[in-house]
């Protein structure tokens, strides 16, 4: 780990890149080699080339059937398996998934409707399913060192009290968690409730996930696997790399997810055309925002409204990334518009009432470490130890946390579970309106500090976690101990 780490900063180098305080590699700076010096990393690493974007369909991940029903509870069963998914059309890549399939099928609950999983872990590897996003009690939290061992099984039982939103469950076994997160070991776990219902939003076929990420693969087709920031430089899209998408001339929802381990992504579409957001990490935000981009850091999530009724049959519209992005990471996925379709959907003007705030009772203060050196990532100058209580809350308080990044290029993220907070601001500027809803994972970039108001109003007692969500870094140590008590 700790080499991979130096190797990071040689390959920066040797590549005429740098990371931007934005989080992603620049082709080339002024400080660093000549084109004619730069070493493209595939070659460094023998890499497979880069598949050319738009030769393969975007799947929709399967969703996930219950084994049993009852008036209260739906019941699944989702195996930790070995897998091989097609992801270089022809090869088989070894992967790790839940259920077999790459990503995870899609699991749908009910806001109030009680969902239980069972597992039983068939890799070689103690594993732990974090249901990100979820109010849940610490048993089921899926904590980093809460795991099923190799062989065991285990159910996890979520109560989904809270309003509808796009979460994912991931792996989040410690220092294993990056890895098994990167070779497949994540899904889509969405609620639904009353209110959502009742919007005239796009349903059905037109509420489409689009779960984004990068890797790297071997020449083989195996998964290549470090630490290093760009030996990822393939873009995959629901598991394909770069597919396209066949959409009707009509509005779609699109459910966004950052699935990388560390890269961040900023979306917009090719035309430059505006498009409209209406939820973000734990839910509807209060009112639509229209936008031309929406920034996305790991872990992020945020549900988008486009409308493909203002392209004629036979355009195709290209969701891209403008976060600096390195060759190959500029395009998606290609939505070709092949057919016309009635649409008596619509985005209103009101989608949610977000909860009061509360005056808050403390402030609290988080620094974002990373040591170049050894590799290490700190939080408050600590690397996490599931023996130390890092900070204790109690149960019906608000308070803020400004959290900052002390890295001169890195970025960080800061998720807390259980939890959902407010964006007070960002290096003392207010949110934009995408950012200021319902959120449990927030950027920090290079240098910045972000205020939050967290509120710890869910009935629930123990410990929780709090920790950077660029997964690599909290495998290395960027995580800390959270214990909720009673008041």
């Amino acid at each position: 780990m700790r080499s991979t780490r130096r190797e990071l900063l040689k390959l920066m180098a040797a590549t005429g890149g740098a990371l931007t305080a934005s989080g992603l590699l620049i082709s080339r700076t002024s400080t660093t080699s000549s084109a004619a010096d730069a070493v493209p990393v595939a070659d460094q690493m023998r890499l497979a080339p880069l598949v050319t974007p738009f030769q393969t369909a975007m799947p929709i991940p399967p969703v996930l059937r219950p084994v049993s029903v009852t008036s209260t509870t739906d019941t699944y069963v989702l195996p930790i398996k070995q897998a091989s998914a097609e992801i270089l059309p022809g090869t088989s890549t070894p992967v790790l998934t839940y259920g077999g399939t790459f990503p995870g099928p899609t699991i749908k609950a009910r806001s109030g409707r009680r969902t239980v999983v069972r597992q039983v872990n068939q890799i070689a590897d103690g594993t732990s399913m974090h249901l990100h996003g979820a109010v849940v009690d610490p048993a089921n939290d899926g904590g980093p060192m809460d795991l099923i061992a190799p062989g065991a099984s285990r159910t996890y039982t979520y109560t989904n009290q809270q309003v509808a939103a796009t979460l994912w469950y991931h792996d989040h076994a410690h220092h294993v968690e990056a890895e098994h997160v990167y070779r497949g070991m994540s899904g889509l776990y969405l609620i639904s409730d009353s209110n959502e219902a009742s919007l005239p939003l796009p349903r059905g076929s037109y509420d489409v996930p689009v779960v984004v990420r990068d890797i790297g693969l071997n020449e083989d087709g195996t998964l290549y696997f470090d630490h290093l920031f760009n030996s990822r430089p393939q873009i995959l899209v629901n598991g394909k790399p770069q597919p396209y998408f066949q959409v009707a001339a009509r509005k779609y929802r699109l459910r966004i997810l950052n699935g990388s381990n560390q890269r961040p992504f900023e979306f917009r579409l090719s035309t430059g055309d505006e498009f409209v957001q209406i939820a973000s990490d734990r839910g509807l935000l209060s009112a639509p925002y229209t936008t031309t981009s929406v920034p996305l850091s790991p872990a992020e999530r945020a549900d988008i409204v486009v409308d493909f009724s203002r392209y004629p049959v036979g355009t195709s519209v290209v969701l891209k990334n403008s976060y600096f992005p390195a060759p190959g990471t500029e395009d998606i996925v290609r939505f070709d518009v092949v057919r016309t379709a009635d649409d008596p959907s619509s985005v209103p003007a009101r989608l949610a009432e977000l909860p009061p705030t509360a005056a808050p009772t403390a402030t609290r203060a988080f620094s974002l470490e990373f040591d170049d050196t050894t590799g290490d990532g700190t939080i408050n100058g600590k690397l996490w130890d599931e023996n130390r209580v890092d900070t204790t809350v109690r149960a019906g308080d608000t308070e803020i946390w400004e959290i900052t990044n002390t890295h001169p290029f890195i970025p960080h993220n800061f998720h807390i579970h259980l939890v959902d907070f407010r964006v007070l601001d960002i290096n003392g500027k207010p949110p934009t309106p995408g950012e200021a809803g319902l959120k449990d994972t927030v950027r920090v970039q290079a240098g910045e500090t972000v205020r939050i108001l967290v509120s710890f109003k869910y009935p629930h007692y123990g410990r929780y976690y709090y920790h950077c969500h660029l997964i690599d870094h909290s495998s290395m140590g960027m995580m800390a101990n959270l214990d909720i008590v009673r008041a």
